[in-house]
């Protein structure tokens, strides 16, 4: 396992971490025990960061990761985020007592003193603009509840908006081959600021594992089912906002990409990892099987310079004008 420093929070975390939102739930059928044993593995790799939020199976992810990590709770960080339990355009979902009270659930599930990374959960963009949020993540801070905090953020305007904070440690973003755009300006701009970044949405929802057909179906508790045009929240975390008849015609012109590589999936995130800026990868997984594919990335070839290019002109001839929702 290779570790890289999460923006300036001194915290060396590996390069391949992982999201937990699909052992929680919201991905089809879950098992615990399988789950587990995933997280075992994980660490047993070396994997030492897990993200995980408040409303993952309704915290039920955030105890996932309490019973996987306890007795290494100062070998393993976790980042969690809130806010996605109340109005998200509300701002007394931001005051000092309902942000206290998502941060001591949080720590209760998670057996834990301190949060590693407290992460606002894509809130409205005007609260991140008022901007009192931070303060009182400054206060949690000064109490000891929080290590650092963070913005998940859903578009580059958001992060930009971000980057004025001063006490802004990292900030979690869609990335990946489909969705490009965060390093024209905002990737670049975080990292001379000294600003994490963690990548969601590394294979744009498995599109980018080439696993998928025009006939594959997903259950109807599935977000990649119920969500797929921005139903129930932003449509960029379902598929990247391409949907999913066109996200997998645009995969199959990727195919190209695991030429000499162990998988598509594998070079998807290789071709994340290839970028200095980035924090780490931070891809889900719902069994030991998944965490393998997924660590393949760490011993994938890099891609050359035709490669990139090549990649950079799909996006931006095939894929830009096809994203749906603001990005």
């Amino acid at each position: 396992m290779k570790y890289r420093e999460l923006g300036n929070t001194g915290m060396m975390i590996s390069e391949v971490s992982f999201g937990t939102w699909a052992i929680g739930g919201a991905w089809g059928e879950t098992n615990d025990e399988d789950a587990l044993s995933a997280l075992e593995y994980a660490i047993d790799q070396g994997v030492n960061f897990f993200d995980t939020a408040d409303v993952y199976g309704d915290g039920h992810s955030e105890e996932l990761l309490a019973k996987a990590t306890a007795g290494k709770e100062d070998e393993i960080y976790i980042a969690t985020k809130f806010c996605r339990q109340g109005d998200i355009a509300d701002p007394q979902n931001y005051s000092y007592e309902t942000v206290k009270s998502y941060c001591e659930d949080s720590l209760r599930r998670l057996n834990r003193d301190t949060i590693d990374l407290f992460q606002i959960h894509c809130p409205a963009t005007e609260i991140l603009k008022e901007g009192s949020v931070f303060d009182v993540l400054d206060q949690l801070k000064e109490e000891g509840l929080i290590r650092h905090y963070g913005v998940s953020v859903e578009s580059v305007e958001e992060g930009l908006i971000c980057l004025e904070y001063p006490n802004v440690a990292s900030l979690q973003v869609i990335f990946n081959m489909f969705r490009q755009k965060p390093l024209e300006e905002l990737i670049p701009k975080a990292y001379q600021q000294g600003v994490g970044i963690i990548t969601r949405v590394p294979l744009a929802s498995g599109l980018l594992t080439g696993k998928f057909t025009t006939q594959t179906q997903f259950a109807e508790d599935n977000h990649r089912k119920f969500n797929e045009n921005g139903e129930a929240f932003n449509v960029g975390e379902t598929f990247s906002g391409l949907g999913f008849q066109k996200g997998v015609e645009l995969s199959d012109q990727l195919t190209w990409i695991k030429e000499g590589r162990p998988s598509m999936a594998s070079a998807a995130l290789r071709w994340i990892l290839d970028a200095k800026e980035i924090s780490c990868i931070n891809p889900g997984f719902r069994n030991v099987t998944q965490v393998k594919q997924n660590l393949e990335a760490l011993d994938t070839k890099s891609f050359t310079e035709d490669e990139n290019l090549k990649i950079k002109n799909f996006y931006k001839e095939k894929v830009e004008d096809a994203i749906m929702g603001t990005y």
